[in-house]
């Protein structure tokens, strides 16, 4: 046999590197991240006078994005597969993803529009803020997509290095310096701890497809199941970070407060999925035989997260300057124990509790982006952002007012905010399913103390005015994201089915 024939009888055995790229299913990435380039060169060549136009050409985008979402409903696609293994990909587009993908780009979508006022009244580089928020959206969408630990910890780094400058955006002002410091070495500590867990993970199993990592670590060899289980709390420690887990949620008041109002919106949703979605993934998908140790481990860090969230949220005064934006981040603490709480139930019973998280979490971003765009209305007039300058708001802003009550009872879980109540219910009935009573209890003790401060702000909004009510004209893109917002919430409480239809059974690829 002459060398050609056996080299040409190796190729025709040898699987083929060559792949064909889906992409429609990469479609809602690469549009937010192409726009965001298209963005920053724009920016070099735009007059200042004409730099509004690009936060236009950024909503633009988003909402293209998103609309990408509507042919991907089926949740049936992958791509940047192994050729000697397709079931092991690098980027699903299953029900799961659609779902966070719609939150993260909706979500960005509403800061966008909130944004665009602030950006011009607050003379932030228009560029630099635009490309930044579209990067930093780019990553978040594409770690739900995500199946291995690499494309996963490369998708976090592109949607939180963004992040920091975005807080830290507002030049000369310390607060905002201080907690875009915060905000980065707390986000590296947490990289750098997940980091070190992949490389003993990788150590353990030889690879780093999440499928592939999950077979493997079914029979670990004895001398390696000490590095397997360190590698397994590394990693879920450096996410937990990201979701602002107790003990690891120490940034999160101070970098809210410090950060342009739209963007402690958007960390308090968008930034906030994607720390759970990447837990999500590392743990039901990646993780299942050590579900043992990661499950009460969540188990009491969602017990801890909304207990101490919650009642630092009761201890806020309302008098004291940014106590409105605070009482938001510290609730945001408590909400992130809520969240918990069903992915610790996967650990007991099967991965489909981890609908109930994708539930709350839909509705929790409707909610709470309206909330902040309700404080951004207000913070025009009044920026102290104190919770006492909503005092007499339905006088002043009845569409407003009405709006903010009615997320707050969403957040509460009071009717007339249903949806709020039913992604509670459904937390609630996957802890009791799961066994986790005591977990269940300490649920419904932390939703009573909830009760109290949203209450005491919701009814702070129809007593009477002090002085004199300043009216102005409330700009028509922070008037759109709150109804925007508002109509989803209103909908979802009629019709709550509609989430419960998008998460119920099985929402990964099989």
């Amino acid at each position: 046999m002459t060398a050609t024939t056996a080299l040409t009888a190796l190729s025709a055995k040898a699987p083929s590197l060559v792949q064909s790229v889906d992409w429609l299913a990469i479609a809602p990435v690469v549009i937010t991240a192409a726009v965001g380039l298209a963005v920053l060169v724009a920016d070099l060549f735009l007059q200042e006078r004409h730099k509004p136009v690009l936060g236009w050409i950024s909503v633009a985008g988003l909402a293209a994005a998103t609309a990408t979402l509507l042919p991907l409903r089926a949740g049936d696609r992958a791509t940047f597969c192994l050729t000697g293994d397709p079931a092991a990909c690098s980027y699903v587009a299953d029900r799961f993803t659609i779902a966070i993908q719609f939150l993260v780009l909706a979500g960005a979508l509403v800061t966008a529009l909130v944004s665009v006022t602030a950006v011009r009244d607050t003379r932030m580089p228009a560029g630099e803020y635009w490309f930044l928020l579209l990067s930093s959206a780019a990553g978040a969408a594409l770690l739900p997509a995500s199946r291995d630990l690499a494309t996963l910890i490369v998708a976090l780094e592109v949607a939180s290095l963004p992040a920091f400058a975005l807080v830290g955006m507002r030049r000369g002002n310390r607060l905002s310096s201080e907690a875009a410091l915060k905000f980065f070495l707390s986000s590296v500590t947490a990289t750098a701890v997940s980091l070190m867990g992949v490389s003993f993970v990788y150590a353990t199993t030889g690879s780093l497809h999440l499928t592939q990592v999950a077979d493997r670590l079914e029979d670990v060899p004895g001398q390696l199941d000490t590095l397997a289980m360190a590698g397994v709390a590394l990693t879920l420690v450096g996410f937990a970070f990201k979701t602002a887990a107790v003990p690891f949620h120490f940034w999160v008041p101070d970098t809210y407060v410090g950060a342009p109002l739209p963007i402690a919106g958007y960390l308090s949703v968008i930034g906030k999925a994607v720390g759970f979605t990447g837990l999500i993934l590392v743990t039901v998908i990646a993780f299942p035989a050590y579900s043992d140790i990661w499950g009460p481990a969540l188990a009491v860090l969602a017990a801890l997260t909304m207990t101490l969230g919650n009642a630092a949220a009761v201890r806020q005064s309302a008098d004291r300057p940014n106590s409105a934006v605070r009482l938001l981040a510290w609730s945001s603490v408590g909400q992130a124990g809520y969240l918990l709480v069903p992915i610790a139930a996967a650990a007991y019973t099967d991965r489909d509790q981890i609908g109930s998280t994708v539930a709350y979490a839909l509705m929790y971003a409707a909610v709470n982006l309206g909330a902040f765009s309700v404080a951004a209305l207000v913070a025009r007039t009044k920026p102290l952002h104190r919770i006492s300058d909503y005092r007499g708001l339905y006088a002043e802003r009845p569409l407003a007012a009405l709006s903010l009550a009615f997320f707050l009872l969403c957040l509460a879980g009071l009717p007339p905010g249903i949806i709020g109540l039913f992604a509670k219910v459904t937390v609630f009935r996957s802890a009791v399913d799961a066994g986790l009573g005591w977990l269940a209890v300490v649920m419904a003790i932390n939703v009573v103390i909830a009760l109290y401060y949203y209450l005491r702000w919701t009814a702070l909004l129809f007593r009477t005015p002090e002085g004199a009510q300043t009216r102005t004209r409330a700009p028509w893109p922070v008037a759109a994201a709150v109804v925007l917002t508002a109509s989803t919430a209103v909908v979802l409480s009629g019709a709550p089915e509609i989430i419960l239809r998008v998460t119920t059974g099985s929402l990964f690829a099989q």
